[in-house]
């Protein structure tokens, strides 16, 4: 049970003393919003949030996507993400802003529902393990099928929207594995349950592009910009089984996943787990988030 303080409708309380109906909306209908943020402990001392203003950019306009009212801005959810670590005297962390349709009147529309807005924060480590973090993880490709544009908001992070991310994940855990790969409806390969792709061949890295049905990650987004700053050739183009069972790399990317190798596809080893452009995006990434970066300024926030 994680017993912190949350920050709930303005207020800081107890996650266990926050009640919630069991009529709320989003519990009968998935409506809610929500964003996964990361604060790490700087390398010059104290804490700082990565890319907060972009992850709350992201939950508002999820939140526009479902017509959720919501109460606070910008500037206001950026410093109760403060507020709720300082709470918790945490310099580090994982927070995790949630924006839902409480109780109300009953039925799929729920027009005369409020929305509650919550953060919560937790210690967490490496998402996929520290040796995956070290040696690459082992992942199989998914028979369930991301969902296609005409069928859900591929641009929004919602709470119902996260199903067939649940199904796939628990099915690979049980065979043993540690992450799943989706597919689109045509069979080229989308993002992991929770993570962004990336594929190097011959130098080249190669991502899905945004123009599939994934979730335009703000780790993939950085990872991009690092790579623009190493000249790093990477071209977004969609790519078959056959084209990441051929790659030299293949690595993931996620606010919780970080930078992960990939070890193994199908039960095929990847050619270099972890290879060397993996290795020097790990690398830059952690240093990143932690401060000692020349971007570091325009990315991290205090606490």
């Amino acid at each position: 049970m994680i017993k912190t303080l949350a920050w709930f409708d303005g207020q800081i309380l107890p996650v266990q003393d926050i009640r919630i109906s069991p009529l709320s909306h989003a519990l009968h209908y998935g409506t809610g919003a929500f964003e996964g943020i990361r604060a790490y402990e700087l390398e010059g001392g104290g804490g700082g949030i990565f890319r907060l203003k972009e992850h709350i950019d992201r939950l508002i306009d999820s939140s526009r996507v479902l017509d959720l009212e919501l109460e606070y801005d910008r500037q206001q959810l950026m410093e109760a993400c403060r507020e709720t670590l300082r709470a918790n005297e945490m310099k580090e962390g994982y927070l995790r802003p949630l924006c839902w349709l409480g109780e109300g009147g009953m039925g799929v529309s729920g027009m005369n529902c409020p929305t509650h807005t919550m953060i919560a924060v937790w210690p967490w480590g490496a998402y996929l393990g520290e040796e995956g973090m070290r040696k690459g993880i082992r992942v199989i490709t998914s028979s369930y099928e991301r969902i296609a544009p005409n069928a859900g908001a591929k641009n929004a992070k919602l709470t119902g929207a996260y199903f067939v991310g649940f199904m796939a994940k628990r099915n690979v855990l049980a065979l043993g594995m540690d992450e799943a790969i989706l597919l689109d409806r045509d069979g080229y390969l989308t993002e992991g349950s929770g993570e962004n792709i990336f594929v190097v061949k011959n130098g080249k890295v190669l991502t899905t592009p945004t123009s599939s049905p994934i979730l335009p990650g703000i780790t993939r987004d950085t990872v991009l910009a690092l790579c623009a700053d190493h000249d790093i050739t990477v071209e977004e183009a969609r790519f078959s089984r056959s084209e990441i069972y051929t790659a030299d790399e293949v690595f993931m990317v996620g606010t919780a996943a970080e930078v992960t190798p990939i070890r193994e596809i199908d039960g095929r080893p990847v050619r270099t787990a972890p290879g060397e452009i993996t290795q020097q995006l790990q690398k830059e990434y952690l240093s990143l988030v932690r401060g000692a970066h020349p971007r570091a300024k325009e990315w991290i926030t205090p606490v």
